[in-house]
């Protein structure tokens, strides 16, 4: 697992150091490094410990210890293996023909190996292993590792996707695995060893990132030419530009141009069937990151509602990307969104700093009133879509109340809410975004000495619990639940009775994926100065990932939000299926989707660990 990287670190150099066949300060030596399949293989039992934060952190801890100014192991080389796909071996055990243990799937590899295909589980770890692999590339192409001449880390690539050996009969070949059908037999493991000692010699750009076992593996030597083993340096990688600080980006826009920006020929009315350009009224509910708090990042003290990700309308989508502003490019007379700082200029958006979930009924009531009193807007014919979040102040409170704060009354302010919608408001649907994997803040507030001072006092909650504490354990099992349960809410059929009438969960933001900056540390620049608010680049990444989420169909929705500038990023909808996507027209029964609540422990099983070249730190799987 990838708490027991470090520790494996700290084993090997002890080893190394006492080693009396080795020279420890003169002799090269070549570490392989691969983890991943056991954290994969449990993610679903527990997402917060297995987190794509919690993961990378692991790694980047491992990689320091032994980075450390060069000193702590001079002259090395890491090759570190990406994290295998595991999925393609549950083809080992659907396929009845094929002589694998089944009735052990569960005790092997539970969270791939069990469950249906289109299942929630398999979701998480389809989106997990992106994630992990995700935040690999980012902190070793940061240079991180690349400071002195005596030590680098190489990605090797070759298991990002991997292909199921067959048979001549057209059934997996088992013979490449052991008996269990999840570890490589011999067989396996000679192929595996050939691949890697090819992806070593390959320069950096030219590295296979697919691997076949039944592949005529040759193997490669040095050539006169090109006689080292592939690094960044020698392979002229130019590593990810670095924005300065002095000269940031001017805005945080992004570009959209879709061949079908039209409404329906006749106004729909089905909520399945409406596409983006049919909508005509926006509206929004939450707490200080729906008013957009620290957008500005140096002023907490305003409310920049013009620049909120669901709600605001601040500029053009060139300069601002927010839910509006997406939208403005499909019907341009869109009604609704903020502007400004005032109150006065709120529009639609009745979110206020420092709400909880037992405010947002209130918040209902408030919205269809202006909705009802307004003379801009059609009350029962014009499509309307409101976005909600809420939880951040409830879980950052939960240690403070516990019963106040409790999962049960989290979401029965969330029906409650979602009652009023459904009975008072005509054409309507309802974005629920999840609420965040708050986890990371802790890896945030760590990052410095000005973060961590600022942000215990935001989220006490989160921040105060000692490292591995029950209570830390119990806060992130409050997290989880809470996500659980609000999709178990939109999900249960309690809203699916009117045509006209849609809520579904946005999930973006389930898992944590921290952005790095060039240090392997927290990109504090997506975030406000009290390293808890975003700022305006980070809202412009929450509004680009919902506009996303929306048009993924139920089942395929991102789950983690990709923290990078892009300003191609946007998707556009699907031309046979325009269709905001809800689940009924993604295919979906309610009860299909929900999470399971966490369990209080985690069933370990062992791995094989093999020397493959060099010394091997970690897990093949």
């Amino acid at each position: 697992l990838h708490r027991h990287l470090p520790a494996q670190a700290r084993n090997l150099l002890r080893l190394m150091k006492t080693d009396p066949r080795i020279d420890f300060s003169a002799d090269w030596k070549l570490i392989i490094v691969h983890i991943g399949g056991n954290d994969l293989c449990n993610y679903c039992k527990d997402p917060d410990h297995y987190s794509a934060v919690n993961f990378i952190s692991r790694i980047q801890e491992t990689l320091d210890i032994l980075h450390k100014q060069a000193s702590a192991v001079p002259k090395a080389l890491v090759s570190l293996v990406e994290v295998m796909d595991l999925l393609p071996l549950r083809q080992l055990f659907v396929d009845t023909r094929v002589q694998c243990p089944t009735y052990m799937a569960d005790y092997l590899c539970s969270c791939v190996l069990t469950g249906e295909e289109n299942s929630p589980n398999l979701t998480m770890v389809r989106e997990a292993t992106r994630a992990y692999q995700l935040g690999i590339q980012r902190l070793v192409e940061s240079g991180r590792y690349d400071t002195h001449e005596n030590f680098t880390v190489i990605i090797q690539p070759f298991l990002q996707n991997i292909k199921i050996p067959l048979a001549q009969d057209g059934h997996p070949d088992v013979s490449y695995f052991a008996p269990d059908c999840l570890h490589p037999s011999q067989k396996g493991h000679s192929q595996l060893a050939k691949a890697l000692w090819n992806a070593v010699l390959q320069p950096v750009d030219q590295k296979a990132d697919s691997f076949d076992f039944t592949a005529d593996i040759v193997l490669d030597c040095p050539t006169w030419n090109k006689p080292f083993l592939g690094t960044y340096k020698n392979s002229n990688f130019t590593y990810p530009p670095v924005e300065p600080t002095n000269e940031p980006i001017e805005n945080w826009g992004s570009d959209l141009s879709c061949p079908e920006q039209t409404p329906s020929s006749r106004v729909p009315t089905s909520v399945h069937k409406l596409q983006p350009a049919d909508i005509k009224v926006i509206g929004a509910l939450g707490d200080s990151l729906t008013t957009a708090v620290g957008a500005k990042a140096t002023d907490l003290q305003t409310d920049w509602r013009g620049l909120s990700w669901s709600i605001g309308g601040d500029g053009t989508l060139e300069t601002q990307a927010t839910l509006p502003n997406i939208l403005k490019k499909f019907n341009p007379n869109l009604i609704g969104f903020s502007t400004g700082s005032s109150k006065e200029t709120a529009g639609f958006n009745v979110a206020e700093r420092g709400t909880t979930a037992r405010n947002m009924s209130a918040q209902a009531r408030e919205l269809v009133e202006l909705m009802r009193s307004s003379s801009k807007i059609n009350f029962k014919e014009d499509w309307k879509l409101i976005t909600v979040l809420v939880g951040g102040n409830d879980l950052c409170q939960y240690c403070l109340d516990k019963e106040t704060y409790s999962v049960q009354n989290y979401v029965k302010h969330l029906q409650d809410t979602l009652d009023i919608f459904y009975e008072e408001l005509p054409r309507v649907f309802v974005n629920m975004v999840e609420i965040l994997e708050i986890s990371g803040l802790r890896q945030i507030a760590a990052s410095s000495s000005r973060c961590a001072l600022t942000a215990k006092n935001v989220c006490p909650c989160f921040l105060n619990p000692e490292e591995n504490s029950s209570e830390l354990q119990e806060i992130n099992r409050v997290n989880r639940d809470f996500q659980a349960e609000a999709l178990q809410l939109t999900n249960s059929g309690r809203y699916e009775e009117r045509e006209d009438f849609a809520v579904v969960m946005q999930p973006f933001f389930r898992n944590t994926l921290l952005p790095l900056d060039s240090n392997g540390k927290p990109d504090l620049s997506f975030f406000a100065s009290d390293c808890f608010h975003f700022s305006v680049r980070g809202y412009a990444e929450m509004a680009m990932a919902l506009w996303n989420n929306m048009l993924e169909p139920v089942g395929e929705k991102q789950t983690y939000n990709n923290f990078t500038h892009d300003r191609s990023k946007l998707k556009c909808p699907n031309p046979e299926k325009p269709f905001i996507s809800t689940l009924r027209n993604s295919g979906f029964r309610n009860s299909d989707l929900n999470l399971g609540k966490t369990k209080s422990s985690v069933p370990y099983w062992a791995v094989i660990v093999a020397a493959v070249a060099g010394v091997l730190a970690g897990s093949l799987l």
